[in-house]
């Protein structure tokens, strides 16, 4: 009886860890929704961000994008990515880590919603392949748009991809940095099983998450 309690004991101990794990995705797959949907609701937004999305190759969604530092600083967040096919059917969402670092004038403190609408192959490629840490040389044409937007930001039409900012805080300066962007294996493997890669989710589309079925409405509204 004692053997029987004591596996039933490990049992759940590693089902409770696993739901955990998986908890935390769903969490970020629901951060990821309310952040769309704040910011398409934003003044002056809601055009821009649904003609955009309208015509998106992609979407990278990064519900909190902490930016901070005084001299030296540093950027991180967690978001989801997803695809869009030619007929208008976005993926399933890819897990993917978003840090940099940078060394200038700066000083302050800065947490973003951030919404990356990615227009095209090209913008979608350096996402994927974590070109975005070579920063302009990595030839992708970049548009902040919205606050917190830095003064040195573009938005000229035809960017490869176009970044949508609901910023609190303030964060001030001057600094050349770029951004590694890295699939975070671990949590893809938690939310879908197995051990898939990025193009498993985004490309072949072998895997299917209907958990995240109400993502991808707010996406195609």
């Amino acid at each position: 009886m004692r053997r029987i309690l004591t596996v039933l004991i490990l049992v759940l101990v590693s089902h409770g860890a696993w739901g955990q794990a998986v908890t935390d995705q769903t969490q970020m797959v629901t951060k990821a929704v309310n952040s769309v949907e704040r910011l398409r609701s934003a003044n002056g937004q809601q055009k821009a961000i649904a003609d955009k999305l309208a015509q998106a190759r992609a979407v990278l969604i990064v519900p909190d994008l902490v930016k901070g530092g005084f001299l030296f600083g540093a950027e991180y967040g967690t978001g989801v990515l997803l695809t869009k096919s030619k007929d208008g059917v976005w993926s399933g969402p890819a897990f993917y880590s978003i840090a940099s670092g940078s060394f200038g004038l700066q000083i302050g403190l800065q947490d973003a919603e951030t919404l990356f609408i990615i227009m095209s192959d090209n913008g979608l490629s350096a996402i994927m392949n974590d070109r975005m840490k070579l920063g302009a040389a990595a030839n992708v044409a970049i548009a902040i748009v919205g606050a917190g937007a830095e003064a040195d930001t573009t938005t000229n039409t035809g960017a490869d991809i176009y970044a949508f900012n609901n910023a609190a805080g303030l964060y001030a300066g001057v600094s050349l940095e770029g951004s590694g962007i890295l699939p975070r294996h671990s949590w893809n493997a938690a939310y879908y099983g197995g051990n898939p890669l990025p193009e498993d989710i985004l490309i072949r589309r072998t895997l299917d998450a209907p958990q995240a079925n109400r993502l991808r409405d707010v996406l195609s509204k």
